[in-house]
């Protein structure tokens, strides 16, 4: 069976726990996209030379998920070659056999927009920044600035901008616990896959 869950959403809104919940769930691959841009970032070098070049080894690295990661990945998020390069895997990995999951920032609206099921999962800046906080520290005031930063960066990008899918449905996980969010998901997941059957 080739079905697309397409997850997207800011940064620290949960996009990433919610898609492997549900790939879990479902039996599902999955693909946190972001790992791909924080790869290219920390490499470093020409950003388009190393998206061209990024092997699966790449997305192994063990300083992916830090602070300085994440803003190396918004800033070459934003040039229209890195994107290039990145779409085909993308694409490819989205049309698996045995479904899959990828969650993003632009996945419902430009790599996946065909996608099955679609989520969007979006939560208060400040909540955010504070999950962000307790994940790797240092002064929240500033983790609040940075989110707040990255979060004008992706959506005012001119290249797939960070957006909902007109189709997709809005998880705001400001007050809803993580188990709460897992099961709306699979909720939504197992109408997708009704419905694909009907």
């Amino acid at each position: 069976m080739v079905f697309t869950v397409a997850i997207d959403g800011p940064a620290a809104a949960g996009k990433g726990t919610i898609g492997r919940a549900v790939a879990a769930h479902f039996g599902f691959a999955h693909l946190d996209t972001g790992l791909l841009y924080r790869a290219v970032g920390a490499k470093g070098g020409d950003p388009v030379a190393a998206a061209e070049a990024l092997s699966p080894g790449d997305l192994l690295r063990d300083d992916l998920r830090s602070l300085g990661a994440g803003q190396a990945a918004s800033r070459v998020a934003v040039i229209p070659e890195v994107r290039a390069a990145l779409l085909a895997f993308q694409r490819r990995f989205a049309r698996q056999d045995g479904g899959a999951v990828l969650d993003g920032r632009d996945i419902g609206t430009v790599i996946c927009p065909d996608a099955e099921v679609k989520l969007f999962v979006t939560a208060s800046a400040e909540v955010r920044a504070h999950r962000r906080w307790l994940e790797v520290g240092g002064d929240e005031a500033q983790v609040l600035a940075e989110v707040r930063e990255r979060d004008a960066r992706d959506t005012g990008r001119a290249d797939a901008p960070l957006k909902p899918a007109p189709d997709a449905l809005l998880l705001d996980t400001t007050d809803l616990s993580i188990d709460a969010a897992v099961n709306k998901a699979i909720k939504a997941v197992e109408t997708g896959i009704r419905q694909g059957r009907a």
